[in-house]
């Protein structure tokens, strides 16, 4: 069972709003709960000026869906908004059945996504921090790391020892977190050392972005139409058109109502975005609320301070419109600047060559022309040459291997002792 309130509070900071009506939104939970497992029965929406403090939904509407259950026999109903945790109890009470709201039922999803150590870690932290102002007195059966008996202050309440079970836990997952910020941070500059440019994939979740990635690197990343069916980051090179090489990454998909908790706890992940040259924003042009998705990405970017990095719009799953475009777009949501973007199918490869051509002209590189001598035993760096940069002309000579070509002025520097010529 799910409901939604007509009724909005202020938007939060970090959470993209967009445009959505209820229905969507509705719509949007439903699929949600069913990516989690779980079959929907039925959807229930109320007009009011304010959510009630104490329960979210008006009285009558609380009673109604109570007289509900003896027809479904449903036992777990979401609400579309953030629950307090006096109204969670409230509604519970009152349905005698298990109540969460959309928060906790996308953090249940990420639980079951993450695969890598770091989401694993990144998920526990984002379900302590939503769990820690919730605690309501009842034994937890936390894990006690660090407590137990010679702990416990006097007087402390169970509801206490609770909280500082979980606050323990929550700075230890912020340390090694941290941690692996720096490992990331690491590579980063490993990276830029090698003057490889990052192009980060972002979207609406289900938008096809791993679907993307596989069709461009080869990768072997899961793929599928479920929300949020893949939630680790996945990096692979891509060699364009001229040679270049850059790295690909996929990111974890944005959603309306985005919780500020899960923006907080990938903080080390969402990073990358931050280190990108170029962001592929990639939209199913064929979903019903496609600008309203993609006006969601834009302001979840705008709150992460991404605003005024470059992007590359990509208007994917161009096999599925009805009709198919011509090569003018036509067919395409007139919510896009069809100039201003690139018309794919991911699936297909339809329009994969122009986004690579798109792609080669965003990254523009100073190339710098050289002509080196390698000796045999740095062999090594013929590989890194042809690995990162153009081959014109290729020698084998007593004293080494005679490359002509061009490469990236950052890697060119790393030749000068073999310069000839």
């Amino acid at each position: 069972m799910a409901v939604d309130s007509k009724a909005r509070p202020r938007p939060r900071p970090g959470v993209g709003d967009g445009a959505f009506s209820v229905e969507d939104s509705l719509e949007e939970l439903a699929s949600l709960a069913g990516a989690a497992g779980a079959e929907v029965v039925g959807a229930v929406v109320q007009r009011l000026r304010v959510p009630s403090r104490h329960s979210y939904l008006g009285s009558g509407k609380v009673a109604e869906i109570a007289a509900m259950r003896a027809q479904s026999a449903f036992d777990l109903v979401i609400l579309d908004d953030e629950l307090s945790i006096l109204q969670q109890r409230h509604l519970e009470d009152a349905w005698q059945v298990k109540v969460i709201d959309r928060t906790a039922l996308i953090l249940d999803i990420f639980a079951q996504r993450a695969r890598t150590k770091e989401g694993l870690l990144q998920v526990e932290l984002a379900q302590a921090e939503y769990l820690l102002p919730r605690l309501a007195g009842q034994w937890s059966h936390l894990e006690r790391l660090g407590g137990g008996i010679g702990t416990r202050g006097p007087g402390e309440s169970q509801l206490e020892t609770d909280r500082r079970l979980v606050r323990q836990r929550v700075q230890r997952l912020r340390e090694q977190l941290e941690a692996v910020r720096g490992h990331r941070a690491r590579s980063r500059l490993h990276r830029a050392r090698y003057g490889i440019p990052v192009v980060a994939i972002v979207g609406y979740t289900s938008a096809g972005k791993s679907t993307l990635l596989n069709a461009l690197t080869g990768a072997e990343v899961y793929a599928s139409e479920k929300l949020f069916a893949t939630l680790d980051p996945t990096t692979r090179r891509l060699k364009l058109p001229n040679g270049q090489l850059i790295l690909l990454t996929d990111t974890v998909g944005f959603i309306h109502k985005l919780p500020p908790t899960v923006v907080a706890a990938f903080r080390a992940t969402l990073e990358e975005l931050e280190a990108a040259d170029l962001l592929l924003h990639v939209v199913d042009i064929t979903h019903p609320n496609a600008a309203q998705q993609s006006r969601t990405v834009e302001e979840t970017l705008a709150s992460l301070g991404l605003a005024a990095k470059p992007v590359l719009l990509v208007l994917n799953k161009i096999d599925r419109l009805p009709p198919s475009p011509g090569p003018d777009g036509e067919g395409v949501d007139s919510a896009f600047d069809r100039d201003q973007a690139v018309l794919v199918s991911a699936a297909t490869g339809q329009g994969l060559g122009e986004l690579l051509q798109e792609l080669q002209r965003c990254l523009v590189t100073p190339m710098e022309t050289l002509r080196v001598r390698i000796p045999y035993q740095a062999s090594s760096m013929v590989a890194l040459f042809k690995e990162r940069g153009v081959v014109e002309g290729e020698e084998y000579r007593r004293e080494g291997t005679v490359l002509h070509g061009q490469l990236p002025s950052a890697i060119a520097r790393r030749f000068a002792k073999y310069r000839t010529g």
